[in-house]
């Protein structure tokens, strides 16, 4: 049986939150698991920090693209 995938909408968050909230998302996946990022924007520059704590550890895949909605799959790599 497969599970939908948790979605994490941070569009009604304040900016400065919405890191933290990612990141502890991400932090409580199991290795091979993922969740849906939905943002008011490109979030590049999540993805860039992604690149220099968590390297070769991250999937980032772009389900949509704009331009008022973006969903990133964002997953922890299997070990």
């Amino acid at each position: 049986m497969t599970t939908a995938t948790p979605e994490l909408d941070v569009r009604q968050e304040i900016p400065a939150r919405r890191h933290e909230l990612i990141f502890a998302t991400y932090g409580a996946l199991a290795d091979g698991e993922n969740f849906v990022l939905v943002n008011d924007h490109d979030p590049k520059p999540l993805y860039y920090q992604f690149a220099a704590e968590h390297a070769d550890q991250f999937t980032w895949d772009y389900l949509e693209q704009g331009p008022e909605v973006w969903k990133v799959r964002i997953g922890r790599v299997a070990s």
